[in-house]
Parts: C-alpha cells; sequence; structure tokens
C-alpha cells in the first residue's frame, strides 16, 4: 500500500477530492491510504501554539522547528521521503511524479503563516517541492495536487495502462488534442485523419500535434527535449 501522512493544521482539509472518483476508489480498496497528523497536537502550552515572531523581524509568523520536528517524528516516515510543499521549491514535475509513486509513499509537510523555520528543514532533510509559480493560503492544497498526480499512477488505479503513457508530460511533451462524436459540430469537422481508421497515420498526426502544442505553447519543454538529445532532437531541426 502506497502510503501518504499530512502534517496539517487542518486535517479536515484531506483527503478532499481525493476522496471521489479513481482516487477515492482506490482509497476505499486500499491501494493508497491518508493519514493526517494535526500540527497543533504538537503546540505548546495551554494554547498549543505551533509559530513565534521571526528574528530579524518582518511581518507574519513562523512555524517553530520545534513542534515540526515532533510532527515528523510521529509520522514516522519509514523511508518514505519527507515533502515540505513551498514556492520556494523544485518544481513538481511528472518524473518526480513517477518517482514518488514508484515508492512507498511520502510524507506531507503543509505549511502556513511566513514558512517553516529553516534549521528543521535541513536537520529533517526535507525535500522542497512547489507546485507552481504563485502563492497559496497554505501547503495543503499543493498537498492535494502532489498527491493526486501520484495516486493516479499506482497500479490499478486507471483504466488503461495508455492513458498514462500519451498524456502530457509522459514523453516531455504536451498531449495531442482529442475529438469524440459528433464528427460535425457547429461547423466544426473532425480531422479526417482520426476517421480513417489508419493507426499508423493516427500516431503520425498525433506526435506532430503534440510537437506543434509543444513548441508554441512550452518552448522551455520543447528546448529541453531537444538538447537533452531525446526524440525531439531530430524534429527540432525540420520545424
Amino acid at each position: 500500500m502506497w502510503r501518504a501522512t499530512l502534517l496539517t493544521l487542518f486535517p479536515a482539509m484531506f483527503p478532499g477530492s481525493l476522496g471521489q472518483s479513481l482516487a477515492g476508489r482506490a482509497l476505499a480498496n486500499g491501494v493508497w491510504s491518508c493519514e493526517t497528523l494535526d500540527l497543533r497536537d504538537f503546540g505548546l502550552g495551554r494554547h498549543r501554539q505551533v509559530d513565534d515572531t521571526p528574528f530579524g523581524g518582518g511581518a507574519g509568523m513562523v512555524m517553530r522547528p520545534d513542534v515540526v520536528d515532533a510532527a515528523c517524528e510521529a509520522a514516522a516516515p519509514g523511508g518514505r521521503p519527507l515533502i515540505f510543499l513551498t514556492p520556494r521549491g523544485k518544481p513538481l514535475t511528472q518524473a518526480l511524479v513517477r518517482d514518488l509513486a514508484a515508492g512507498p509513499g511520502a510524507v506531507l509537510l503543509c505549511g502556513r503563516y511566513e514558512g517553516v523555520d529553516q534549521r528543521v528543514i535541513e536537520a529533517r532533510e526535507m525535500i522542497e517541492v512547489s507546485v507552481g509559480d504563485y502563492v497559496l493560503s497554505g501547503g495543503e492544497p499543493a498537498a492535494l495536487v502532489l498527491l493526486d498526480a501520484c495516486v493516479r499512477l499506482l497500479p490499478g488505479v486507471m483504466g488503461a495502462v495508455e492513458s498514462g503513457e500519451e498524456e502530457s508530460f509522459s514523453a516531455g511533451l504536451l498531449e495531442y488534442p482529442h475529438y469524440t462524436r459528433p464528427a460535425e459540430w457547429e461547423g466544426r469537422d473532425v480531422p479526417p485523419v482520426l476517421l480513417s481508421g489508419h493507426h499508423a497515420e493516427v500516431a503520425a498526426w498525433r506526435l506532430e500535434e503534440s510537437r506543434r502544442a509543444t513548441r508554441e505553447r512550452r518552448p522551455d519543454l520543447w528546448n529541453r527535449c531537444a538538447s537533452h538529445g531525446g526524440a525531439l532532437a531530430a524534429a527540432a531541426g525540420t520545424h
């Protein structure tokens, strides 16, 4: 079983949307587990304080290292990576998601306030991960994003292996566009090649559409794939 443990001040936010659809069915079937530890349980004094004012001054509060450390100890990672969701982290990529999904699970620290004392981040060798270049009210929404991306890759969660192999980022490209019935809608036709029945031609069209979308929308991905000498290297010189 793939185990997720959330260290959070708002345990009621989990499993949230992950209790529905494919992830929810997998959770009910024991494919993965979702445990929460309330950081307030490790707080200090009668008010269960978890934060304090920052050294050096400044606005906001910082989560205390002793409180966070006690919660990390209680989580008993047992070989699972300890991940801190923060805008300062490295980007969450499909490659990282695949690595996490292939492991035993993860312990996710959901920060609040202005952040977490750097000393406990270093002492616990946390992996700092960001889900995008924007700021959220806390780490919980980011944790849901990371978990959703991982859980869907667990064996048996998705109905077809091809669903994971052909989607965006699986080969460094954005996914090709999709079409379904009716073949003509509001004066717009489905590309004829998709109605041809020629599987090789359909595959070639989809690959070219993925390349085109990646070149136009994410030149950073296109250039990265080409520079790494992957499947795009030859195509990069012809478009």
